[in-house]
C-alpha cells in the first residue's frame, strides 16, 4: 500500500469549501498529507462554484450548509456542467439528505467529525463513481436519464458484489462489458441482473447505497 505521506506522481486536484476556516485548515492538512493537491479554498458556495468553473479540479469537497449557495445546489450545478464530482461534508446523516444528494448527482459524503483515514476511501470511490456516471451519461445522452440509470446500475452492482464477491469496479466492468457484447444499454443489463436475482432468491434487492458514505461520528 502506498505511504499516504509520499508524493503522488500526478496528484488529484481538489477544491475545498467550508464557511469555517478551521475546518478548511484541517481539510487542507489532511488532504495534503494524503497526497492530494488542494488548489483552492472557498468560504461560500458561490465562490466554490466560481473557482471550480475556473480551475476545473478533479474533485470538490464541500460543506452542505454555506452562505450564498448550499453544497447540494452547488453540486447539482457542477454535475450538470460536467465540471467535477462533489464529496459533501455534513453534520447530519439522514435518508432525506442522501436522497436529495443523489438527485443532485452527488457521489459521496462524509459525516462530521471526520478523520484523515476516512477521507481517502470516500474520495477515491467518488472519483471512480463519477467516471461511471460519465459513461452512463454518454450512453443515454441526458443528465436526468443518467441519474435514473445510475440508480439501477448501482443496485445491480450490489447484487454482483454480494453474489460473486466482486469489487465494485469489477462489478461495473462486468455490466459494461455485457452491455457492449449484447448491444444493450447498461440500464437494460442491470435490470436483467436484478430480475434474475429476484427470481432466484425472491424479494427485491435494494443494493448498496449509491452515494459513497463515511459516517465518522465518534462513539
Amino acid at each position: 500500500m502506498r505511504d499516504a505521506s509520499s508524493p503522488r506522481k500526478n496528484p488529484r486536484r481538489i477544491i475545498i469549501a467550508d464557511d469555517e476556516s478551521l475546518i478548511r485548515l484541517d481539510l487542507r492538512e489532511m488532504l495534503t498529507h494524503l497526497g492530494y493537491d488542494v488548489v483552492a479554498e472557498a468560504g461560500d458556495g458561490q465562490n466554490a462554484l466560481d473557482l471550480a468553473l475556473k480551475l476545473r479540479p478533479d474533485l470538490v469537497v464541500m460543506d452542505i450548509k454555506m452562505p450564498e449557495v448550499d453544497g447540494i445546489t452547488a453540486a447539482e450545478t457542477l454535475t450538470r456542467e460536467r465540471i467535477a464530482p462533489v464529496v459533501l461534508l455534513t453534520a447530519y446523516s439522514d435518508q432525506a439528505l442522501v436522497e436529495r444528494a443523489k438527485d443532485a448527482g452527488v457521489v459521496g459524503y462524509v459525516v462530521k467529525p471526520f478523520r484523515e483515514a476516512e477521507l481517502m476511501p470516500v474520495i477515491e470511490l467518488s472519483l471512480a463513481r463519477f467516471e461511471e456516471f460519465r459513461s452512463l451519461e454518454g450512453e443515454v445522452g441526458s443528465l436526468k436519464d443518467a441519474l435514473e440509470s445510475r440508480k439501477v446500475v448501482e443496485r445491480a452492482k450490489g447484487v454482483l458484489m454480494e453474489v460473486h464477491g466482486l469489487r465494485e469496479s469489477e462489478a461495473f466492468h462486468r455490466i459494461r462489458k455485457t452491455s457492449m457484447d449484447a448491444r444493450k444499454s447498461m440500464k437494460e443489463v442491470a435490470e436483467a441482473i436484478l430480475l434474475t436475482h429476484e427470481m432466484d432468491f425472491g424479494g427485491t434487492f435494494t443494493g448498496t447505497e449509491p452515494v459513497a458514505t463515511v459516517n465518522a461520528a465518534k462513539n
